[in-house]
């Protein structure tokens, strides 16, 4: 949803409240009083979802002080602990931009939104071949491109091939193709362990 269509929806919903106030018949000041009240509401909405992607390192900051990071680094080892949700999510940096992304053994290929790619500045190719990519709601035609430098913990991918598409959402997913690179990962209870290839 674009920002003009987003403006549109909470106008809309901004209406219903004012209406209901509007047909009880609540005196003048007070019905100004509660449609000024309704007014700030959506519009501290609006600023939150125009501004999300500046306000998400400041959610992650205070959900990490309520509820503690769920991702560790043991010397050069990353242990995962497995969210809410049953998925393991990762904290990592893409170019230089943080981004939390699903880590997803069934899927091949790590995958960008294409806010994140615009983001962290991941360009597609221009090639008319688009790659076909099998997800849960079916197939998708997504570009190819490359990451220069994405970082989990202690473990570097350099040049890591990605999928970019619309269809993706906001949705970021670190496929086999980035646990590959590593020199194991396992599951011990509710923690995904993450071991890097030794440097050389």
């Amino acid at each position: 949803m674009n920002d003009g269509a987003q403006v549109t929806l909470y106008l809309l919903m901004l209406a219903l409240p004012l209406s209901a106030l509007l047909s009880r018949r609540v005196p003048v000041g007070r019905t100004v009083k509660m449609a000024l009240a309704w007014v700030l509401i959506f519009a501290i909405g609006l600023v939150v979802v125009a501004q999300r992607d500046r306000l998400k390192p400041i959610w992650n900051d205070t959900r990490d002080a309520l509820f503690g990071r769920d991702q560790h680094v043991v010397g050069s080892t990353v242990r995962i602990h497995i969210a809410p949700d049953g998925h393991f999510w990762a904290t990592t940096t893409i170019n230089g931009v943080e981004r939390r992304m699903l880590i997803d053994s069934g899927a091949t290929t790590t995958a960008l939104s294409e806010a994140t790619a615009r983001a962290a500045h991941v360009a597609t190719d221009d090639s008319p071949f688009a790659a076909a990519i099998e997800t849960a709601n079916g197939s998708v035609q997504a570009s190819r491109a490359q990451i220069q430098r994405l970082e989990l913990g202690s473990i570097v991918a350099r040049d890591l091939p990605v999928v970019v598409a619309p269809e993706f959402g906001d949705l970021d997913v670190l496929g086999m193709n980035f646990l590959s690179q590593l020199a194991s990962w396992r599951v011990e209870g509710d923690v995904l362990i993450l071991e890097p290839k030794p440097r050389t």
